[in-house]
């Protein structure tokens, strides 16, 4: 790695606007991983990167290095096309949890790394971690195992994946520079074309209780990030998904596996099977023709809609959490304070604030402030009607679960003014929108 950059002299120049030859991109990268650059001068960089963007020849090799700066793991041998799906966050997102066993059962090995939830959007792992004995962190060997054979995983990224990025992330997030599409996406990016997978499927959701509120924005996000895939060689394709209300009828760990389950069981809500279904298909046929739905929507096997509705998802889910130490028999920990609130009138449910109902979950002690901050099980929300169902009022609307009362104050000053209830249902409006493929 050539050392002949100055990093006063790259802050300038893309304080400026200038565009860095590649050369100067992996230096910086290389130089700022293995501490040759500080971090109050990386943070001057990363705030000129806020203001002045990049360009697509500039991110690609930004993205490059971050992935050459750890490991890339080889899933060859798995026996099965491969194909993961990543979310930008949501409130009530459970969709991973009943996903990954669901493509799995339908013939296409997903290894699934997930983080951990941030304010008030969920994470994977601490929802699958209140399930009794389950583990994330996974050894190579074991994981590529469980993909041959079960063809499902739920794990932790292993700190050898884009080391930069980890390094680069926890400085964004103090230093006021975490909204920057090139490196949101590439930060995402780095790491599913580090983990292997054959195929990527990228559901960026849009609306109040996303980290995208406009679509405008989500629009190019996923442009982005879809560009970033194709160019490394992975096949990928973005789903836009609404996010103005919370997902399913709950938020929070152990509430939200509870709903996976009964979803994987061939029931659940309508909203909740009908993304799913639909990254579904979308995973299925990336992965390969002659698997699940072929193009066009026409079936070439058994579309996943079927599959879910029958139950036949849930064995691998079972085995899936077996594998990993857990126990899918236990039953999950609940609860020993709850707080419900009432309907303010009577009539349709025309709007539950995503947002407002994330941060409640999180001050209830469902989310963390801090990467370092541990997580309840048990806290979070759940709500008796979804969007356009009749309530009465004074009628139990919301549920409020924790172990600790004191934080209930906070969680319902979250709500106020959260539901909105009128005479007529609200008109529909679509869930999945615009596709984007390269």
């Amino acid at each position: 790695m050539s050392a002949d950059f100055d990093v006063v002299d790259l802050i300038r120049a893309k304080r400026d606007g200038c565009c860095l030859p590649a050369e100067a991109v992996a230096w910086l990268i290389d130089a700022y991983t293995h501490g040759r650059v500080a971090d109050e001068q990386m943070s001057a960089y990363l705030m000129a990167v806020v203001w002045r963007g990049m360009s697509s020849s500039e991110l690609d090799r930004w993205t490059a290095a971050m992935i050459d700066s750890g490991e890339r793991l080889d899933l060859a041998g798995v026996g099965r096309p491969t194909v993961d799906k990543h979310s930008t966050g949501g409130v009530g997102d459970k969709v991973s949890l009943v996903l990954v066993p669901l493509v799995a059962a339908c013939g296409v090995a997903v290894p699934q790394l997930s983080g951990r939830g941030l304010g008030h959007t969920g994470g994977t792992l601490d929802k699958m971690e209140s399930i009794p004995g389950w583990r994330a962190d996974l050894p190579v060997e074991r994981m590529r195992r469980q993909l041959a054979e079960i063809g499902a995983v739920i794990c932790a990224a292993g700190a050898g994946l884009a080391p930069a990025d980890r390094k680069l992330y926890a400085l964004r997030d103090v230093t006021g520079t975490v909204e920057s599409i090139p490196l949101i996406a590439s930060s995402i990016m780095s790491k599913k074309i580090a983990e292997g997978t054959s195929a990527l499927v990228l559901d960026v959701k849009v609306g109040s209780g996303a980290f995208m509120n406009s679509l405008d924005d989500a629009r190019e996000l996923a442009r982005t990030m879809v560009g970033l895939g194709t160019a490394a060689g992975v096949r990928t394709e973005a789903v836009l998904t609404g996010m103005d209300h919370p997902l399913g009828r709950t938020a929070g760990n152990a509430l939200e596996v509870a709903e996976a389950v009964d979803t994987l069981r061939g029931g659940g809500p309508k909203d909740l099977v009908e993304i799913t279904v639909a990254l579904a298909r979308v995973m299925i046929e990336l992965a390969g023709p002659g698997r699940g739905v072929g193009t066009g929507g026409a079936p070439a096997a058994r579309d996943p809609a079927v599959v879910l509705a029958a139950g036949d998802a849930y064995p691998v889910w079972r085995a899936m959490v077996a594998a990993q130490g857990g126990d899918p028999d236990a039953v999950l920990p609940l609860a020993t304070h709850i707080e419900t609130v009432p309907a303010p009138a009577s009539g349709y449910l025309a709007n539950l604030d995503a947002r407002a109902v994330g941060i409640a979950a999180w001050r209830l002690g469902a989310g963390r402030a801090r990467k370092e901050d541990s997580v309840s099980a048990t806290a979070g929300v759940r709500w008796r009607a979804g969007i356009g169902d009749r309530v009465t009022a004074g009628e139990p609307l919301l549920e409020l679960h924790t172990d600790d009362p004191n934080t209930l104050g906070r969680a319902l000053a979250a709500l106020a003014g959260a539901v909105t209830v009128t005479p007529q249902p609200p008109p529909p409006t679509p869930l999945v929108g615009d596709h984007i493929r390269a």
